[in-house]
């Protein structure tokens, strides 16, 4: 487990940017955090480094929202907040072999799924209203599950 400090919005799109340098066709991220607390700010710098077309924005009512690359594999940005299984996850038919998968909101929803995947956790301050601390320091920490992502040493090329 590693953390660091993220103190701005831009900041947190530049550590997107970072974390989709190590990405590569069967990753999957999961993020977690309140609302507002930067997961699509964090996708959309993931998105624009990968070189999506369209514009990341958060799937909340599609659920998930598919961003095709020329000749790489796609970034498929999940919503789950409404979903309340692995299995629920499982039938949006997403193709993890095939695709960089995002996952918000996902917490407990991986059993089965994979064996190996990144948990971002974002912690806003506490008691601010969505929209009211944008611009206020968030606390990430990355967690690594399975032999792909043993190795965090490329998140302390972020602190710089």
């Amino acid at each position: 487990m590693t953390s660091l400090v993220i103190e701005t919005p831009d900041d947190m799109e530049a550590l997107g940017a970072t974390i989709a340098g190590q990405l590569r066709a069967g990753d999957l991220v999961l993020l977690n955090g309140e609302l507002g607390a930067g997961k699509t700010t964090l996708t959309r710098g993931l998105g624009a480094a990968l070189g999506v077309r369209g514009t990341v924005t958060s799937p909340t009512f599609v659920l998930a929202r598919t961003h095709p690359r020329e000749g790489a594999p796609p970034l498929v940005h999940v919503d789950a907040y409404r979903l309340s299984s692995a299995l629920e996850l499982d039938d949006l038919d997403i193709d993890f072999a095939a695709s960089i998968v995002v996952v918000e909101w996902g917490a407990g929803l991986l059993d089965g799924l994979t064996e190996d995947w990144l948990d971002v956790d974002i912690l806003r301050p506490t008691g601010a209203a969505v929209g009211e601390s944008d611009s206020e320091p968030r606390t990430v920490t990355f967690t690594a599950h399975g032999a792909r992502w043993k190795d965090l040493g490329w998140v302390g090329a972020a602190r710089d």
